[in-house]
């Protein structure tokens, strides 16, 4: 099946959102339902477009975030453009609160969402890009009508995040090791370690959640990091917000890849903190330099015996579908300007760089929608 739309967003997470919601308030109009994006590829006015995520149901990441993350300790959520949250308990599980509060945002807005699909390629084509959607939605082999058809866009916003690209571990010895070994996206509860000897790898956010939960159960704790981690008391409203995206929007334009928002900021003393400092679980340790069948080989050679390891070493940007536009250099990163990707005709990266965080999301669909607008207007 072929079908046409002027816009095409990929991914339904707080940055795709924003885009629909900007298409919309523009005057873009559903590709679902408009003649013009029937089997064919006609030309569509006005513009249209189409959102594709291969989430189940809507929330995005949120849905598979560890059962104790609650509203009180997320790392920040703010509203979805046209919409602000409802009042919502602090204890209230974040993977529960959020995927609810987008649920009502899409039904509300009405946006023009299919899922579950998931984008198997995007490549250039004509004037514009032809976007292959997956034959089979997901690994549940749930799928949607539109698994495996075609569409050609003028256009395409991508808003995949980072959750489904986690960083592997390469360490010498990582197959020999006997024991449990998951990514921090695979943690769901607390519980899953008690009594163990847990070593915990990585100095951001999920490492310091995830060992100050393990902590108040498991035998002993190990937490290991690349660089002493650095904590402060609270951030200012500057070195939380508009200086840190400076500094990440000068590093990601010069076409590096994109680094941690922790690597800028440090971490805050949190309760967090707090909890595995009481549980004498914050004495980093530094990086080891292999595995063993029974544990960790420190730096200095002593073998630890360990259970378990939870990997929390972060995540890259999901573009694997976006290979076919050879769009990495020599760095590892894309060259881009805003959102925009350098050198490529109307094809714009949200939450990608300095648009990570949810207010930076926020801010990124707003600004690819109105590049995309009056590119297209002029034709450029």
């Amino acid at each position: 099946m072929n079908f046409h739309a002027t816009v095409a967003v990929i991914g339904a997470g707080q940055a795709g959102l924003s885009a629909a919601y900007h298409l919309a308030r523009r005057d873009f109009v559903s590709a679902l339902g408009n003649p013009s994006a029937s089997q064919g590829g006609e030309e569509s006015s006005p513009g249209t477009f189409i959102v594709f995520d291969a989430e189940e149901s809507a929330g995005g990441a949120w849905r598979h975030r560890q059962e104790s993350l609650t509203m009180a300790t997320v790392n920040g959520i703010f509203d979805l453009p046209g919409m602000e949250q409802s009042e919502i308990k602090k204890t209230t599980p974040a993977r529960e609160a959020v995927p609810n509060y987008f649920s009502d945002y899409e039904a509300k807005m009405d946006l023009p969402i299919i899922r579950p699909v998931s984008v198997a390629s995007v490549n250039e084509a004509g004037n514009g890009y032809r976007i292959e959607l997956a034959a089979q939605s997901t690994s549940a082999g749930t799928n949607s009508p539109y698994a495996g058809s075609t569409w050609q866009v003028d256009a395409v916003i991508n808003a995949t995040g980072t959750w489904n690209n986690p960083n592997q571990p390469q360490y010498p010895g990582i197959e020999k090791f006997q024991g449990r070994q998951l990514h921090s996206k695979d943690y769901v509860r607390m519980e899953d370690f008690t009594s163990q000897r847990v070593a915990v790898v990585g100095g951001g956010i999920s490492a310091v959640q995830q060992l100050a939960e393990v902590s108040d159960v498991a035998k002993q704790t190990y937490w290991y990091t690349r660089s002493k981690p650095f904590f402060r008391a609270s951030f200012t409203a500057e070195e939380g917000g508009r200086q840190t995206i400076d500094k990440v929007t000068k590093h990601t334009e010069a076409g590096n890849a994109p680094r941690s928002i922790v690597s800028y900021t440090g971490l805050i003393f949190n309760q967090d903190a707090k909890r595995a400092h009481a549980n004498s679980a914050l004495n980093r340790r530094p990086i080891f330099q292999g595995l063993y069948e029974n544990g960790i080989i420190e730096a200095d050679g002593t073998q630890v015996e360990v259970d378990t390891i939870i990997w929390a070493i972060g995540f890259r940007p999901s573009l694997a579908h976006l290979d076919p536009l050879n769009l990495y250099n020599e760095k590892g990163g894309i060259n881009i300007e805003g959102t925009k990707v350098k050198g490529k005709k109307n094809l714009h990266l949200i939450g990608y760089g300095p648009s990570q965080s949810t207010v930076g999301a926020n801010r990124a669909g707003r600004d690819a929608v109105i590049s995309i607008a009056r590119d297209l207007k002029s034709g450029t």
